[in-house]
């Protein structure tokens, strides 16, 4: 008998019927997912859907890469040692970040703020170390309106460097709530959403250090 006729029937004793109290959903194990399941998914949706953006712009850096107008170009402009300091500090917080995240499981509020701490503080470097190269090359010409490729280059870069600003802001957001309301269910698939989110930024960044930077200083 299906789960449809024993339904229409009013046949009881069988776990899987439709709208039996206590029961799944539909026929199969497990019945309905988790809070914490279904939030995970909803925010890879939103991740998948950064990660569109990020790629128009890569394909947008790709085709204007070498349009410099007569400008300066990425040879001329990049500092691979500063850069390889951003690198580092981008990849340190985000392993500091894996490691508030095991503090989260086992409940210690101690390490869990450390982690997100330095973490926090990583990216702060970084976040200052991307406006400082900013700065020198817009204080010597080369800023966003001197070429395409230059365009390309900032709304790349740049567009990376708000997201790990927001990222920051998140960060203090969730420091103050575990401190005042503890590792409570919905704190905890915050912090679940902001480890996926920063760690997606590192991985962005790997693949502009060597697209952008790597590639475009040797070109």
């Amino acid at each position: 008998m299906s789960a449809f006729d024993a339904t229409e029937t009013g046949v009881a004793g069988d776990p899987y019927v439709l709208g039996r109290r206590g029961g799944a959903t539909a026929y199969g194990e497990g019945g309905p997912a988790s809070k914490r399941v279904v939030v995970a998914y909803g925010f890879w949706i939103f991740l998948l859907s950064d990660i569109v953006m990020f790629s128009a712009f890569f394909a947008a850096y790709a085709v204007l890469a070498g349009a410099t107008a007569g400008g300066p170009t990425g040879s001329e402009l990049f500092e691979l040692p500063r850069v390889a300091i951003q690198t580092l500090c981008l990849l340190v917080s985000s392993f500091v970040c894996g490691l508030a995240a095991i503090a989260t499981q086992v409940r210690s509020h101690l390490w869990t703020q450390i982690g997100l701490l330095v973490t926090g503080l990583l990216g702060f470097a970084f976040v200052v170390l991307e406006f400082q190269e900013f700065a020198t090359m817009i204080a010597h010409g080369a800023g966003p309106d001197r070429s395409a490729f230059l365009s390309s280059f900032f709304s790349l870069v740049g567009c990376h460097g708000l997201h790990v600003s927001a990222g920051l802001l998140w960060l203090g957001t969730m420091m103050a709530q575990v401190y005042v309301k503890g590792f409570q269910p919905r704190i905890l698939r915050r912090l679940m959403c902001f480890s996926l989110f920063w760690h997606a930024l590192d991985i962005i960044w790997v693949a502009l250090f060597s697209i952008v930077y790597l590639i475009g200083a040797y070109a």
